[in-house]
């Protein structure tokens, strides 16, 4: 049962990766978009595709924290005793950066809409670098199972900044790939062209930061490196197809399945280290069986993300159905 229950969390993990990660992504062209004539555009087109659903992605977040503290308090505690500071940074991240999405737009002065642009993006850019580097401690067995780690070296080493940059890379990715296709369906080529040329950039770095990551895991995380290289082989190698086959399709300007195939390379690679820290939740100490909570709140669990995914999850899809058809409007 406590196998099923990590498997329950880590979809929310996958889910909130690709819809939490795609709003991030879309704060980081934000802040590199330019002046306020020359990013005009982009920015106007980033505030029309994450406006109606950029709240409801974070629904994912508070899931996953429900089912870690609910079915692996131990995890939980751990966890957060440990890596406070970037679990802190990310919170306000959040928080800063929904603040300056909202008052960006409702702001009527150049200079005001200014400051809280740069808030919103530059707290997009800070949030999935924290996740990245706790994902990194974590699976680099820096997280002690009694809790209270050291607050600093435990996500400031080589594997947590690998993980906090990649964090960063797929996003952007995730995004432009998503914006290309929203600029092709809002039928402005100039647009589409913007956000392609910086798919293919964000695409390309991301796997060459990716090929360098694997030397780095190999130096400060054996045990992470010893199981994506063996059972976790074949969902890396999904990843590293889908995304070239992205490439290509983005190369040849033929949007097709473009947005599957991105969100497949970032799921598979996600899954991928799941896969790899089996049977351990935290690094190579704390099995899942051992940090679970009792049976009873298990299943009580197990039955509510089943509810959820009865009545929550039809809500989402219809959310991003009619998001992605242009159905809903927003004061952008």
């Amino acid at each position: 049962m406590s196998d099923a229950i990590s498997v329950l969390l880590f979809i929310g993990v996958i889910a909130y990766a690709l819809f939490g990660g795609a709003d991030f992504g879309a704060g980081f062209w934000d802040l590199t978009a330019g002046g306020a004539a020359r990013g005009s555009k982009p920015r106007h087109l980033i505030d029309v595709s994450i406006g109606p659903v950029w709240e409801a992605n974070h629904t994912w977040l508070i899931y996953c924290l429900v089912m870690l503290w609910s079915a692996f308090p131990t995890a939980f505690v751990a966890i957060t005793t440990t890596l406070y500071i970037p679990l802190g940074l990310a919170a306000l991240g959040i928080v800063l950066r929904g603040a300056g999405f909202a008052f960006r737009k409702a702001s009527m002065r150049t200079p005001e809409q200014r400051i809280y642009g740069a808030t919103f993006a530059v707290s997009s850019v800070l949030t999935p670098y924290c996740f990245g580097s706790v994902a990194g401690a974590i699976a680099s067995g820096r997280v002690p199972a009694g809790g209270n780690g050291d607050p600093v070296s435990s996500w400031n080493n080589p594997t947590s900044v690998l993980g906090g940059a990649l964090a960063v890379l797929v996003c952007a990715y995730l995004a432009a790939v998503y914006l290309t296709v929203a600029a092709r369906q809002n039928q402005s080529p100039p647009l589409e062209a913007w956000f392609r040329h910086r798919a293919l950039l964000a695409g390309t770095v991301t796997g060459v930061v990716s090929l360098a990551g694997i030397f780095v895991l190999h130096a400060d995380s054996p045990r992470l490196f010893s199981q994506l290289s063996q059972r976790g082989l074949p969902l890396l190698i999904i990843s590293a197809l889908s995304g070239a086959i992205s490439l290509l399709l983005l190369r040849s300007k033929k949007p097709v399945a473009l947005r599957a195939l991105a969100a497949l390379a970032v799921a598979t690679v996600v899954c991928g280290w799941g896969v790899a820290q089996y049977p351990f939740l935290l690094g190579t100490h704390l099995r899942i069986a051992e940090a679970a909570a009792p049976t009873p709140t298990l299943w009580v669990l197990a039955s509510v993300a089943g509810a959820a995914a009865v009545l929550i999850a039809p809500s989402l899809a219809a959310l991003y159905i009619l998001q992605n058809r242009g159905r809903l409007e927003t004061r952008a």
